[in-house]
């Protein structure tokens, strides 16, 4: 079960939380049949948004983000609510890239960096929020720090690691972490965050080694005391109906519905969780109706 934890220090300086998302990813990867890189693409992904989301205060708001680099993957988005739960897709799950100069899977070819990071938050007001940065490295980490600094004007440090079986595909571990200054934030509490994190293992190392969200965090910042703030157990969670899907059909107009009640058939799947949902022309007429 994926687990995640949000802290603050003690001295009131900065918040900091970590996800192991294995579950998740594993779920992501059974439902897109992901290569290698793009697990590793869209899992990142994934886990900054489950990150992101459980930071919102609304038990119905919102957290969108989208990389759209023009890379080898296509888009790839990633939507959680303010539980941490996620869902995600890619544009092509199936791309096979070589290993980067670093030796490493390139996930920064799969997203691609001529585009735009795009982070939509739904807070249950009039209009969402939108804020979009240039993609710095496609690399998703550095991409997310960017755009609170940029965006939201927020010091931001954030780690994110999926570690892939390079025969079998196989997700082994997936986590992550961010940590923020908050307004009440010393002048020399960047210094001391910048040398915790000098000497950090990557987020997969750390979870190998068996360390919990609660010990990542306590490990990435040994020289502040942290409190727990809260936990949560978040999940790969759809929330794709048939309702909702008829209505994204009533919204193509009259004119659409009437052109597939035409065929014997009409075959709607969903991106995030490739559930399929079948209408017969009746039921498409039905809809005109509606």
């Amino acid at each position: 079960m994926s687990f995640l934890v949000r802290m603050i220090s003690v001295d009131g300086s900065l918040t900091a939380m970590a996800v192991d998302s294995t579950d998740i990813v594993k779920e992501m990867q059974k439902i897109h049949n992901t290569s290698k890189v793009c697990s590793a693409a869209l899992g990142r992904t994934l886990t900054a948004a489950s990150l992101m989301g459980s930071a919102l205060k609304g038990r119905d708001d919102t957290v969108t983000v989208r990389f759209n680099g023009n890379g080898k993957a296509g888009s790839v988005i990633a939507v959680s609510d303010s539980g941490g739960n996620v869902r995600g897709c890619i544009g092509e799950a199936r791309v096979d890239l070589p290993l980067n100069n670093k030796g490493k899977l390139d996930v920064a070819a799969a997203i691609g960096t001529d585009g735009f990071l795009t982070v939509i938050k739904d807070l249950g007001l009039k209009e969402p929020y939108i804020g979009q940065v240039p993609i710095v490295t496609g690399e998703i980490a550095e991409d997310i720090t960017s755009y609170f600094a940029i965006s939201e004007q927020i010091p931001t440090v954030c780690g994110l690691g999926v570690l892939v079986n390079p025969k079998t595909e196989e997700i082994i571990c997936s986590g992550g972490f961010i940590i923020q200054l908050l307004p009440t934030a010393g002048e020399n509490t960047i210094e001391r965050v910048e040398k915790c994190i000098e000497k950090i293992e990557p987020v997969t190392t750390m979870l190998a080694k068996g360390l919990t969200p609660e010990e990542i965090c306590r490990t990435v910042l040994s020289d502040f005391e942290l409190d727990v703030l809260d936990t949560a157990s978040p999940v790969y969670r759809c929330n794709c109906s048939r309702q909702r899907v008829e209505a994204a059909l009533i919204s193509t107009g009259e004119q659409a519905l009437r052109e597939m009640a035409e065929d014997e058939k009409t075959e709607v799947t969903c991106h995030f969780c490739n559930k399929k949902y079948i209408f017969t022309p009746e039921e498409i007429l039905g809809l005109i109706k509606k």
